[in-house]
């Protein structure tokens, strides 16, 4: 699995993809000889090789600007050929499990001190090829240790509320060798609202249209299972729908999977051989009382790959005043084999990681927080109503053991999990 930074916001400012955002929307474009504000179309790459037992991802995309206001969109590049060359002779292929995600072999995984290398071909024939990347190893981490801190995050991420836990850790650091570090987390929260339907209604069943004498319609669940949202088909005389959202409470366990939204990195320059103590590594937000269960993922990095991410770091500090340096963002280590002067954004990278769990009982805290669901979406639920009231889509239900409104099942992907976290522990 990729470095999880940026899945919690969509990636994020911090992620690949918000390398271009800030070279457009800032104006920071004068260290890439090509005018990019105008019409964008480069090609975005966001890969991670490592060596844990997860999911290794490789992500194509392609910005396609606004062209009007020169706002950078970003549509997934489908139908590639991936694969990863690992010292150089042996290759994998990587297939595509949704738009522009491509997955290595279930059972790939990196080792420390090989090299791996990705090439991909587009479906007109273009190759892509990026530099070698020797996977460093990376020191275990020692203790993970939280506090509350009532402002822990920034004014702005979830409307002036700043609450939350600080994670430290201790790490040694390796003697006699140069290493680069960075640090992200993952976060599981127990959720009570597993699925939200636009403009539609969750049913358990399939759900088929039926006509009455007068030629009306009405819709009715049929034997075969659904557990997802139906769609409310747009009227046949053409009227638009009224818009509206239901949200559904979990029938089963539901655990929302969350990450960090900032680059932490650090060298070792001062300080090889030494105790890294008391390294703050993550802020988790006081999303709601009930306890949580906090990673933290320390990898190693190669000395290109924390070039490039202390660039796009330096980037996101850079206020743009005028006594601010020039930027000097790096584009990546990835390049047309056929045309080397396409600007292509992104890097591929392999990193040993080191992962330790805390349970974050938040007994400590303080104050009433916004609740996870209001968190994550910026609003209250809206549930289906109940009868007697009338929702937007009436669905009849023949199966004598449900009854409207449905809960919902949780559904297995990057969002939100079914499967109890290993550390969790009520």
């Amino acid at each position: 699995m990729a470095f999880p930074v940026m899945r919690s916001l969509v990636l994020s400012i911090y992620r690949i993809r918000s390398l271009l955002s800030i070279l457009v929307l800032t104006g920071c474009v004068d260290q890439i000889p090509y005018n990019l504000t105008g019409s964008i179309d480069l090609v975005i790459v966001d890969g991670l090789i490592n060596n844990l037992p997860e999911a290794q991802i490789i992500s194509l995309s392609r910005s396609k600007s606004d062209p009007l206001t020169g706002r950078p969109g970003f549509l997934p590049i489908t139908g590639a050929s991936v694969q990863v060359i690992v010292d150089s002779s042996q290759v994998v292929e990587a297939q595509e499990i949704k738009a522009g995600t491509y997955r290595l072999p279930s059972d790939f995984r990196g080792q420390v001190g090989h090299a791996y290398q990705l090439r991909f071909t587009l479906q007109d024939g273009t190759k892509y090829l990026s530099s070698q990347q020797i996977m460093p190893s990376v020191p275990p981490i020692k203790a993970v240790s939280g506090r509350f801190n009532p402002a822990s995050l920034p004014a702005s991420m979830f409307g002036g509320f700043t609450a939350g836990h600080d994670l430290y850790l201790d790490t040694q650091d390796p003697a006699g060798e140069v290493n680069y570090y960075r640090w992200d987390w993952r976060l599981w929260e127990k959720q009570d609202w597993c699925r939200s339907c636009v403009q539609g209604a969750y049913s358990i069943h399939k759900v088929a249209a039926r006509y009455n004498e007068f030629g009306n319609v009405y819709f009715e669940t049929l034997d075969a299972l659904l557990e997802d949202c139906f769609p409310a088909p747009p009227p046949r005389n053409g009227v638009p729908l009224n818009y509206w959202v239901y949200d559904y409470e979990c029938r089963t366990p539901c655990w929302a999977i969350l990450a960090g939204t900032s680059l932490n990195l650090f060298a070792d320059s001062y300080t090889d051989g030494g105790l890294i103590a008391n390294r703050k590594v993550a802020e988790v937000p006081f999303y709601q009382h009930g306890p949580c269960l906090v990673e933290i993922r320390q990898a190693g990095l190669t000395a290109s790959a924390y070039r490039f991410y202390k660039d796009l770091q330096d980037q996101t500090q850079n206020n743009g005043g005028v006594a601010d340096p020039p930027p000097t963002a790096s584009v990546g280590n990835v390049q047309n084999t056929a045309d080397r002067r396409e600007i292509v954004v992104g890097f591929f990278s392999a990193s040993a990681v080191a992962t330790m769990r805390h349970w974050l009982d938040r007994k400590d805290a303080r104050g009433v927080p916004p609740g996870l669901f209001m968190a994550l979406n910026g609003r209250e639920p809206e549930p289906e109503p109940a009868f007697p009231n009338i929702p937007f889509l009436q669905i009849l239900d023949k199966h004598t053991n449900s009854s409207r409104p449905y809960k919902a099942v949780c559904a297995e992907n990057e969002q939100q999990t079914a499967l109890k976290p290993a550390g969790w522990l009520d």
